[in-house]
C-alpha cells in the first residue's frame, strides 16, 4: 500500500482492510465522479470504475454512494483497467450540502479531506454571509477551514476586507492571495505537505481554477478571460475532481456553488457563531427569545455596538433553516422506516402462505 500514500492513504483506511481479506478486492480513491462511472487512483494506475448492482441497490441514500475523495474497494477487470466497485470504506469526514431543489437528500461535495479551502475574492463576489455559512458547514463536519481571499491584486485596501472577515472567522486562518502575481501561495502549499488533502469551495468567479492551476503548475483547468477575472466571472469547473500536486498533496476542485443549503449544522452553528451565543448566558431569562424580553443581553449588545445586528440576524436565519430541515429529515426517516416494516411484513405473509 506504499504507492497509495501519495493519494492520501493512511492507517485509518488500512485498519479497515481486514473486513475484506479473502475477497480479492483492491483499494482505490475516487478522483473523478461522473453520472454513471468513476475514475479511480490505484497502486496500479488509473482505473475506470462502475458500481456493482448489489452495491447500488443496497445504498440507502445518495450519500451512501462514492464521492470524490472516497476510498473504495473494487474488483479489477483483468487487462482492461476497469473496476467493479463493491464498497466504500468508512469516511474520515465529508463536506456535504442539501441537494439543490431536493427537500431531504444529501450531496457529498468531497470526502476524507484534511482542510476545507473556502475561497472568496476581494472583488464583487465578496460576501460575509456566505463565509459564515461555509464555516458553519465546516465545523459541523469537524473539518479544518482555511479562508482564502483571492484576487488581492484588484483591491486597493485589502486590510479593510481582511478585518471584516476576521470579525466573523472565530480565529480561522485567513490568507490573502493573488494567483496572477503568485503571491501568498507558498503558505497554502504547506497545508498539503505529507500528502494531505484540501477541498476548494466557493461560488462561481472567485478564481478557484486559476488558483489551482498555479498551485499545481498546470493549465489543466479552463479559466476565464482577464475581463471576467476582474469582475464577477463565470464558473469554469463543471465537475468535482481530485488533482495531485507535483511536490505532494491533493486538491479537490469543485464547481462554483451559488446554493449552499446546509445538510446538517446545529453543532457547527454554535462553533461558527460562538461570539453570538456567548451573550445568551447573560440574558435575564434562560429561555430568552432575544426579541421583546426584558434583560436581553443580545439586544443590549446590539444597542451598544458590541454585536452587529446583521450577524445576529444571520445566526437566527441559519438556526431556523437547520431546525426546519432537521424536522423534514426526521419525517422522512420515519416514513422510510414505516415503508421498510410494511415491506418486510408483506414478504413474511407471502412466505407463510
Amino acid at each position: 500500500m506504499i504507492e497509495l500514500k501519495k493519494y492520501g492513504w493512511t492507517d485509518f483506511f488500512e485498519s479497515q482492510l481486514s473486513e475484506y481479506s479473502g475477497d480479492e478486492l483492491l483499494a482505490g480513491r475516487v478522483a473523478i465522479e461522473n453520472k454513471s462511472n468513476y475514475m479511480l487512483y490505484t497502486e496500479f494506475g488509473e482505473y475506470s470504475g462502475e458500481l456493482s448492482g448489489k452495491f447500488y441497490y443496497d445504498a440507502e441514500s445518495r450519500g451512501g454512494l462514492p464521492a470524490v475523495g472516497d476510498w473504495v474497494m473494487f474488483k479489477p477487470v483483468h487487462n482492461e483497467k476497469k473496476a467493479v466497485i463493491e464498497n466504500v470504506l468508512t469516511r474520515k469526514n465529508k463536506f456535504s450540502r442539501k441537494v439543490v431543489l431536493d427537500k431531504t437528500d444529501e450531496q457529498i461535495i468531497a470526502a476524507n479531506i484534511d482542510y476545507l479551502f473556502i475561497v472568496t475574492s476581494f472583488n464583487l463576489e465578496f460576501n460575509l454571509k456566505r463565509i459564515e455559512r461555509y464555516l458553519t458547514m465546516a465545523y459541523d463536519n469537524e473539518l479544518k477551514p482555511v479562508i482564502i481571499l483571492s484576487k488581492e491584486d484588484l483591491c486597493e485596501d485589502p486590510s479593510g476586507i481582511i478585518s471584516e472577515v476576521r470579525s466573523i472567522s472565530g480565529g480561522t486562518d485567513i490568507h490573502p492571495v493573488s494567483a496572477i502575481e503568485e503571491k501568498g501561495l507558498d503558505i497554502l502549499r504547506k497545508y498539503l505537505e505529507g500528502n494531505l488533502t484540501a477541498a476548494v469551495v466557493g461560488s462561481s468567479g472567485v478564481g478557484k481554477s486559476t488558483l489551482i492551476n498555479v498551485l499545481t503548475g498546470t493549465n489543466n483547468i479552463p479559466v476565464n478571460v482577464i475581463g471576467d477575472y476582474k469582475d464577477k466571472g463565470k464558473h469554469t469547473t463543471t465537475k468535482r475532481e481530485m488533482i495531485l500536486l507535483p511536490e505532494g498533496g491533493i486538491i479537490i476542485d469543485t464547481p462554483g456553488m451559488r446554493e449552499i443549503q446546509i445538510w446538517e449544522g446545529s453543532e457547527g452553528l454554535s462553533d461558527s457563531f460562538k461570539d453570538v451565543e456567548d451573550y445568551f448566558t447573560e440574558c435575564r431569562f434562560s429561555d430568552c427569545k432575544h426579541d421583546t424580553e426584558p434583560g436581553c443581553a443580545v439586544k443590549k449588545a446590539i444597542e451598544n455596538g458590541e454585536l452587529e445586528e446583521e450577524r445576529f440576524n444571520n445566526y437566527v436565519k441559519l438556526q431556523k433553516e437547520i431546525k426546519w430541515f432537521e424536522i423534514r429529515k426526521d419525517k422522512k426517516a420515519k416514513s422510510e422506516e414505516s415503508k421498510k416494516w410494511k415491506k418486510a411484513s408483506l414478504e413474511y405473509r407471502k412466505r407463510k402462505k
